[in-house]
């Protein structure tokens, strides 16, 4: 927690407008973060250390925009050592500091602090940090090890409680298609490791979802590259590297949507669009979650706490609330039956026995509706209409 909250200090300070007392930006990004509920689901009720490593990600992008790249890279190699799901990201930080290291200002500089030796060179920070985690075992050990970490394709893609992804919806037109048609085509199935094998789609290999995850990466990532001096653009890369793996990865958790709120709140104290897509992005990831605690005994604090956070969001943050379009607005409107119908109404209506499936079916769809959308809206703001952003502070 204490690591969170000085990352949240930091990443604070590069907002402009400050504000005073209550409305300055580090009391504003601390209430959104330390007050998500997907955090307080996944960090405090779930037993997970996100709030940990999120802090050590936030660090990372705050040393960023200072020019402190040798600290921000041993930070990100820090944390995709502890938590191979950050994996994702690295993408966008590959790119950025490679455009810092082709800038002839940083390219000299960093090469002159390396040669006099008052720090490391870049690659060698980097291959340090992978040498001591996990140079504790032999490479034939460890290296098999982290690959199956970090690409389960032995899991299926569609994990057991239906992350709201793309793949949500590919296999529910795959239902609806094998409804179409006459009876005697088989159904979509899974294997005993939770392999899925589509009726009438083409069933989805991992070579697949690795390649659009990337394609759905590869234009927020040239955008970070043609701006190398704005760090908005790299933090918007970052979201856009976190929402498109999510999306179209292989076997993802809900939680990984965190990947994507958390920094995006650092940017929705910049502009208004940013802020509506962040209350749509956070509401969805939010209810999303709520699978993950199924008893009776944490409804209210669940559906309390995600309605505590909407609701200072969109008080908080620049004009969000009148900004809403329509669409939008129903969007948000259309969480509450939603919640409901999963924490009662399935039961009240007799259907548990029957479908025990639909209530989770429901939530992955209307979310994953969400997420898509945002994910879509967020690269036309970044691509079109998102002005240049804080420059990094050269040292």
């Amino acid at each position: 927690m204490l690591k969170f909250t000085s990352a949240l200090t930091r990443c604070a300070d590069t907002v402009p407008g400050q504000g005073t007392h209550l409305t300055s930006a580090r009391v504003r990004l601390a209430v959104l973060t330390l007050g998500s509920a997907g955090l307080l689901i996944v960090d405090h009720i779930h037993f997970q250390y996100n709030g940990l490593l999120l802090g050590l990600l936030l660090m990372s992008y705050a040393c960023m925009t200072q020019g402190r790249y040798l600290k921000s890279a041993l930070l990100f190699t820090v944390l995709l050592n502890m938590k191979h799901i950050f994996l994702y990201l690295a993408p966008a930080y590959f790119v950025f500091l490679l455009a810092q290291l082709l800038r002839p200002s940083t390219g000299r500089r960093l090469a002159a602090t390396a040669a006099s030796g008052a720090h490391p060179p870049l690659g060698l920070v980097v291959l340090g940090v992978f040498a001591v985690s996990l140079g504790r075992s032999p490479p034939s050990a460890s290296f098999p090890r982290c690959s199956r970490g970090c690409f389960p394709f032995k899991r299926g893609s569609v994990p057991r409680l239906l992350a709201p992804n793309f793949w949500v919806l590919y296999n529910l037109a795959d239902k609806l298609a094998v409804a179409a048609v006459p009876p005697g085509v088989a159904a979509m199935t899974g294997g005993l490791v939770q392999e899925t094998s589509h009726a009438l789609l083409p069933t989805v290999p991992p070579t697949a979802t690795f390649l659009l995850s990337g394609a759905a990466m590869l234009p927020a990532l040239v955008a970070c590259w043609r701006r190398p001096a704005d760090t908005a653009a790299f933090l918007r890369a970052l979201v856009q590297c976190a929402l498109g793996s999510f999306l179209f990865g292989w076997h993802v958790h809900e939680k990984a949507l965190l990947l994507a709120v958390v920094p995006l709140a650092v940017l929705a104290l910049r502009s208004q669009t940013e802020a509506r897509l962040y209350l749509l992005l956070s509401a969805a990831a939010h209810v999303s979650l709520f699978p993950l605690l199924h008893g009776p005994a944490e409804t209210l604090g669940k559906v309390l706490a995600a309605l505590l956070h909407a609701g200072y969001a969109a008080h908080a943050l620049p004009a969000t609330g009148a900004a809403l379009s329509r669409p939008q607005a129903a969007y948000l409107a259309g969480l509450a039956p939603l919640v409901l119908y999963h924490t009662v109404g399935h039961r009240l209506l007799g259907l548990h026995g029957r479908w025990p499936f639909v209530p989770l079916l429901l939530t992955s769809l209307y979310c994953a509706l969400g997420v898509l959308y945002c994910w879509l809206a967020l690269y036309r703001h970044m691509l079109f209409r998102a002005d240049v952003g804080q420059k990094v502070k050269q040292r």
